[in-house]
């Protein structure tokens, strides 16, 4: 019964409604993709042992941060042992580029998510437009039918609602994860100066032989 009346309601809105669906099918997946992403980080994360690794090298004990890193699964203590691991060449560079990574996987779909709120609603439009077209061709046509005025109006309101529900939908959601990806680069930025400080500026005497030198 009420995959019916969900049936009618579609085809009422009228052909618009195919993109419409499509895009309420896309912001469904995406959202809930990015959702279980950013649950099973929340679990990764280990502030305790990112302070380990910090003292650490703050005592100039190379050794001892490398192996806390190991086998971590935390974004910025694996950003901090890529670093590590490239001391001796380039560790600034190591450092942009493991955070560069992370911040990838973390804003993976953002794009999708802010492409699906500003479609959504101009399909919305397309439908309000398509329908009030197909009201006035009825008024003007020879036979007016009640019906088919009302059809069109329909049509118009039907996507109309229906646009703007899948972009009121996946806002919030587009909002929170931007939130969450700035304030994972907020994270890995203040991680990599410091361990820039601590390393390449000459607690660990192996690295004295090479400044790093930042621009910020």
């Amino acid at each position: 019964m009420l995959a019916n009346i969900v049936f009618q309601f579609f085809t009422k809105g009228g052909p618009v409604m195919w993109p419409i669906l499509i895009s309420a099918l896309v912001a469904v997946a995406v959202i809930g993709e990015r959702t279980f992403w950013w649950l099973r980080e929340n679990r990764r994360r280990n502030p305790q042992k990112l302070e380990q690794v910090l003292a650490a090298l703050e005592h100039g004990d190379l050794t001892t941060a490398q192996t806390l890193s190991e086998n971590s699964e935390d974004p910025v203590i694996r950003m901090i042992r890529h670093g590590l691991a490239h001391a001796q060449t380039s560790l600034l560079g190591a450092l942009q580029l493991a955070a560069g990574i992370e911040l990838k996987r973390a804003g993976r779909f953002l794009t999708v998510m802010d492409t699906l709120v500003t479609l959504a609603p101009l399909l919305g439009l397309l439908g309000t437009v398509t329908g009030l077209m197909r009201a006035f061709l009825n008024i003007g046509s020879a036979e007016l039918s009640v019906s088919a005025v009302t059809g069109g109006i329909g049509e118009a309101l039907i996507a109309t609602a229906c646009g703007l529900g899948i972009a009121i939908f996946a806002l919030i959601p587009f909002n929170y994860f931007s939130a969450r990806v700035t304030q994972l680069q907020f994270d890995l930025e203040t991680a990599a100066t410091n361990v820039e400080v601590m390393v390449g500026g000459g607690k660990t005497p192996s690295q004295t032989h090479q400044p790093v030198t930042a621009t910020r």
